[in-house]
């Protein structure tokens, strides 16, 4: 605290002791526990007055419960100002007893108290640190036998006198501030009151407090003033030389000036006008007092420049951007719940999870008033709709809609802007696009963040996201071009990815993740019929006269010609069948407007692309698994055969974790193998062989695991595996099954491959209830635990036709 907060006009306290006081409170025991108030950027002397404003739960709850008991705290220095939570290791060991003298709640919701000083002391140990800190003390004794010394005298006549120099110098100090120094009695309480009021760091002060002799520290305050008068000397030194500097600044503002004037006379523009509008404009903005200030002052500059200096468009282009941004402007949000789920489900078939998100998110800004936005991911495979999403979010909030795609985007000045000193700068991204939506709050999308890059010599722009998508700074975005904080709390986020892998950890953190899964056969359908080939043919220039394509053609070119999770494939094949009409109308030839089978294919050509078929179960050693892929589901095979040898080999273009599931299966059947009715002869004297075609295609994961299992125990018992079964699941050597991801699709690849039964763990049951029931038609599914319970299940009692002897 300096000299001028003390000695303030308006202050109401005269921090003054006198000695008779000083001798009471040197009278007063110390209680031997303390509440312990850390404080943040001061130390409290003994007999000094000072107020403090608390802002932390711990320190309000301290203050109002001492206040209303004996009024006594114990107050010390942090070492460092930043922790939020200090402990025993972040305080000063010495502090002082302080008495509280008034409580005051403050507008902003702080509570200001003013304490006075009375004795040091010191932590013996922490007794209590909740709901804040308490402390068992001792007091520190202070060594005044040399207090009628000559030399001390001499000290203490050193610091009044330069104190009454620095009030004299030190222009921000009020005169007042002299008597108080002149009606100090106290000797011991001047040296604290100097020390407290000195503009000296937080260490230092603390050093001063930690010495017991008092000759000593009086001493080495003296020496602290001695340093503040030579840097206030040195600075009306400087001040008085650089006088006539401005002098001569002023002369050119005056000839620049004249110059102005007379290029105005000649018809030249006049940028007096051009200010004057700027200031217009000015009126009618909604920011903050601090930003009118900025604002301003920086058009205070643009005046004083010469407009011939390249500085002059760099100041311009500034001005220019603070007065384009919507500060403080927002769109009003639609209420209609029902209006804006109608609008969602018009523009998207499915995504029942995304569009709830929204609602949720609209009831809630409709009962609160107020809310900060969330930032939603919607991650899944490429064509679902997440992008286009943010459209029909922006159009049923009522909000304006902003994209800005990501894809490989590697400079940190894209979205944080450059400094405006280099030549072409210009602001990030994200403001420009606030500056063209006109608005704070729009849906703002963020397009394949998953694509963003990493760390490169240009920065890390994924780290510079973090800011951004933070609810907790981003209603205070620092752009490196702007050079103030600017508010996107208002905004609603809406990133897409297709994978999480490549999101670091820390963005991923702040963001609402939403997993867009991939479409169904008949999803598809009805998206085709209901979207995309209203809008080929609106694009063709056709009507629904001149082209129709029922459901059943629809699914042809959905199971024949397209193998993807999304339907931007689809959207290509119907766009051909279009085209095939419009170039029939334009060739004025005849075509069946109601297109048929034969006609897909005499369009499209022969499809290349099978269903993924179910095999019999005729051979032992074949189990139908099932697999997750970035384009959906699909059904895969698990062979195994046995010959004489020994070992176990894999083939089949298989990862690690595929190839231990292997292993693990055999280890797992090694040991139980009495159980299965193996002779352990058998497992010893046979070679083992699995395989899993498709061998171009790489494959891995764990959850292959109970495939491979039943897969090895048909191969050696030479039972049949259950008709039209599939499976998926992971194993441990426990003989434990553990639950899978992909569910979803693999379910639908299980349907296209017509199964009937599926085998999974019984963790994975809640993902099955997530999907809409009338996809699980006709499926029947077995949840279990234990890798026997999955061979009672997926194994007959009958041996295959020929099957070997073993």
């Amino acid at each position: 605290m300096s000299f001028q907060q003390m000695f303030d006009g308006d202050s109401e306290l005269i921090p003054l002791m006198t000695p008779e006081d000083e001798d009471a409170i040197n009278k007063e025991d110390i209680p031997t526990e303390l509440p312990i108030l850390p404080l943040r950027n001061t130390v409290l002397f003994p007999g000094v007055v000072i107020p403090i404003t608390a802002g932390r739960d711990k320190s309000i709850q301290l203050i109002k419960e001492a206040n209303n008991g004996n009024k006594i705290i114990g107050v010390v220095a942090q070492k460092n100002e930043e922790v939020e939570n200090p402990s025993i290791d972040d305080i000063h060991k010495v502090g002082t007893v302080a008495r509280i003298l008034k409580m005051l709640k403050m507008p902003d919701g702080n509570t200001t108290v003013i304490i006075q000083g009375t004795k040091r002391f010191e932590i013996s140990e922490i007794t209590q640190e909740e709901p804040y800190l308490k402390a068992s003390t001792k007091p520190v004794v202070e060594d005044r036998s040399q207090l009628d010394n000559p030399e001390f005298e001499a000290i203490i006549d050193s610091i009044k006198s330069m104190a009454l120099k620095i009030i004299k110098i030190n222009p921000s100090l009020p005169s007042e501030a002299s008597f108080a120094i002149k009606n100090i009695e106290s000797n011991p309480f001047l040296v604290n009151f100097v020390s407290s009021n000195m503009n000296l760091s937080v260490d230092d002060k603390q050093q001063l407090l930690d010495i017991n002799d008092l000759n000593e520290r009086a001493l080495l305050t003296l020496k602290f003033m001695t340093k503040e008068m030579q840097k206030l000397e040195l600075r009306h030194d400087i001040q008085s030389k650089t006088r006539s500097d401005m002098d001569q600044q002023q002369r050119e503002y005056y000839l620049n000036q004249q110059l102005k004037t007379i290029q105005e006379e000649l018809g030249g523009v006049s940028y007096e006008e051009e200010l004057e509008e700027m200031r217009e404009k000015a009126t009618k903005k909604k920011w903050s007092k601090e930003i009118s200030e900025k604002f301003h002052k920086e058009l205070g500059r643009l005046q004083r420049m010469n407009p011939q200096v390249a500085e002059y468009s760099v100041q311009r282009n500034y001005l220019d951007l603070l007065l384009e941004l919507p500060w403080n402007e927002y769109s009003e949000d639609l209420f209609d719940l029902k209006r804006a789920q109608k609008i969602l489900d018009r523009d998207h078939f499915g995504l029942e999870k995304v569009k709830e998100r929204i609602i949720e998110h609209l009831a809630v800004l409709k009962l609160k008033g107020d809310m900060k936005s969330p930032i939603i991911c919607l991650y899944g495979p490429p064509g679902v709709g997440k992008t286009s999403l943010g459209k029909s979010i922006a159009e049923s909030l009522g909000r304006e809609y902003v994209r800005m795609s990501l894809g490989g985007l590697r400079d940190e000045a894209e979205i944080r802007g450059h400094r405006k000193t280099y030549i072409g700068a210009m602001p990030g991204r994200v403001l420009q696009s606030l500056k063209k939506a006109g608005k704070s709050n729009p849906v703002f999308v963020l397009d394949e963040i998953d694509k963003l890059a990493s760390s490169s010599h240009n920065g890390d722009p994924s780290s510079a996201m973090l800011e951004v998508l933070d609810p907790e700074q981003n209603s205070d975005f620092y752009d490196n071009y702007l050079e103030t904080g600017y508010d996107l709390s208002k905004i609603l986020f809406v990133a897409t990815a297709n994978s999480l892998s490549t999101i670091p950890w820390a963005l991923r953190d702040r963001m609402e993740i939403i997993n867009v899964s991939g479409y169904t056969i008949e999803e598809k359908v009805e998206i085709a019929k209901r979207h995309l080939l209203p809008k080929q043919l609106k694009e063709h220039g056709l009507t629904t006269k001149d082209i129709q394509i029922k459901k059943a053609q629809l699914e042809k070119i959905v199971e024949g010609y397209t193998r993807e999770s999304g339907v931007r494939g689809l959207d290509k094949q119907i766009a051909k069948v279009v085209r095939f009409g419009a170039k029939s109308i334009a060739m004025e030839e005849e075509y069946n407007t109601l297109i048929s089978s034969e006609d897909v294919e005499k369009i499209l050509g022969v499809s290349h692309l099978e269903r993924d078929k179910y095999e019999n179960n005729n051979v032992a050693g074949v189990v139908t698994g099932l697999a997750w892929t970035r384009v959906g589901g699909d059904i895969l095979f698990i062979e195994s055969i046995i010959s004489k040898g020994k070992g176990l080999s894999i083939t089949g273009n298989l990862g690690t974790v595929m190839k231990e599931s292997a292993t693990i299966a055999m280890e797992y059947i090694k040991a139980h193998a009495a159980s299965f009715g193996i002779n352990e002869k058998t497992l010893a004297e046979n070679k083992v062989h699995i395989h899993v075609p498709e061998g171009a295609t790489p494959k891995d994961g764990p959850s292959a695991g109970i495939t491979m299992l039943t897969s090895l125990v048909s191969v050696f018992t030479q039972r049949k595996v259950k008709s039209k079964l599939a499976m998926s699941g992971e194993i441990t050597l426990r003989g434990k099954v553990l639950p899978v991801g992909g569910i979803k699709e693999k379910i639908l690849a299980a349907k296209r491959a017509n199964i009937k039964e599926i085998i999974l763990c019984a963790d994975n049951k809640k993902d099955v209830d997530e999907i809409n029931q009338r996809y699980l038609k006709g499926v029947t599914f077995h949840y279990v635990k234990e890798m026997k319970e999955v061979l009672d299940i997926a194994l007959t009692k009958q041996k295959v036709k020929g099957a070997k002897r073993i």
